[in-house]
């Protein structure tokens, strides 16, 4: 299974979307027709494919580098206040 043109077209923009003007929701919604969320959902899915790692590894490894750091982030913010929130 090869990538889509829309999956291609997805790791280009995250090689250096912020070379553009503009904020990053805004573009995603112009040039992929959906919101944030879903382009979100859509490239988490996708950084987890070896299809992705094949077409671009260094942009795939630093995203999935940069998710596993928000998890652990997350992770332990949970620890520490006890898994509870007041």
């Amino acid at each position: 299974m090869s990538l889509s043109e829309r999956e291609q077209a997805i790791l280009d923009f995250e090689r250096g979307w912020w070379t553009e003007d503009g904020v990053k929701d805004l573009m995603l919604r112009e040039r992929f027709s959906c919101s944030a969320d879903d382009y979100y959902n859509e490239l988490n899915r996708l950084l987890d494919t070896a299809e992705a790692l094949a077409y671009d590894p260094l942009v795939v490894r630093r995203l999935q580098r940069a998710r596993e750091r928000r998890r652990r982030m997350r992770l332990d913010g949970a620890s520490e206040s006890g898994g509870l929130q007041a």
